[in-house]
């Protein structure tokens, strides 16, 4: 059986689920660079995961809006919501994918400092004092954002399970 691109009431398409598992894949790897950076400071492991924190964090933030793009472009013809606390989950974790990386890219602007991505040059960086109001914002919200989108996640996992268990609604099924 072909698979679908396009996203219709019984299941996702190609492009969504893509989307949806190759992010996956990454915001383990993400998280796993933050806890690191936590729990084996100044380690080999540490150093690996966390010399990529910041440049995929970006790629996340672009993934994560032509997600939103071509969430909104199939709006018509996905599988409905299972409930208002679901759609309400999923604008949650939509709102912390796109607030996490831009509040971190606020704070890296204002630090001065440089930002290449993949080889390229998004923020050359500037001699002179931080702004303050830039990288406190950064220090005050992007971690702990990052760790509510890490909880978040992890609900919307288990959910995704207790769903297929518990009720009539495999909503596993729809993106596998």
């Amino acid at each position: 059986m072909a698979l679908a691109m396009m996203d219709t009431h019984s299941r996702y398409g190609l492009v969504s689920r893509a989307l949806h598992w190759g992010m996956a894949l990454l915001f383990v790897w993400q998280f796993s660079s933050a806890a690191a950076r936590v729990f084996f400071e100044d380690t080999a492991l540490e150093s690996f995961l966390w010399g990529t924190h910041g440049q995929l964090g970006v790629v996340l933030l672009v993934l994560v809006v032509l997600r939103a793009v071509w969430a909104l472009a199939n709006a018509s013809r996905r599988p409905p919501s299972v409930s208002v606390m679901a759609k309400l989950g999923h604008l949650a974790l939509y709102g912390l994918m796109i607030a996490v990386p831009t509040i971190a890219l606020i704070r890296q602007y204002g630090s001065g400092r440089a930002l290449d991505v993949l080889g390229i040059n998004l923020m050359p960086g500037f001699e002179g004092e931080e702004i303050a109001w830039m990288t406190d914002l950064g220090g005050l919200l992007h971690g702990e954002l990052g760790w509510a989108l890490l909880a978040l996640t992890v609900g919307h996992v288990v959910m995704a399970f207790l769903h297929r268990k518990l009720t009539n609604h495999d909503v596993l099924k729809r993106m596998v």
